[in-house]
């Protein structure tokens, strides 16, 4: 399927950094709850399966990539407010995509 770069631009990646984070043992799936610094979209919070590959103390600090326009997701007692990006591994586990350099909260992928 192809789209349009309209369509691309409609999605809204932006850049954040995770703020805090911490086990979500009430999740069906094991993951970890996110608090996420947008930049001028302030705090966003997520959850994300990524507890093959990430303990939640070595989260905090790290910059993400996450789509701020999806309507919020309620995931037990967290309502999602962002999707965390990631790519699976060969074994089907999240990579999160992170900027290779530090670039602003908030700043827009494109």
């Amino acid at each position: 399927m192809t789209i349009s770069f309209d369509d691309f631009l409609k999605v809204d990646i932006r850049a954040a950094t995770i703020t805090r984070a911490e086990p979500f043992p009430e999740a069906r799936k094991p993951a970890i709850k996110l608090w996420l610094d947008v930049g001028e979209l302030g705090e966003r919070k997520s959850s994300a399966q990524i507890t093959q590959h990430y303990r939640p103390e070595d989260l905090v600090g790290k910059q993400v990539l996450c789509v701020v326009n999806f309507p919020p997701r309620q995931i037990g007692p967290v309502r999602s407010e962002v999707l965390v990006l990631g790519v699976p591994d060969p074994d089907g586990e999240v990579v999160l995509i992170r900027p290779d350099l530090d670039v602003p909260n908030g700043g827009r992928m494109f």
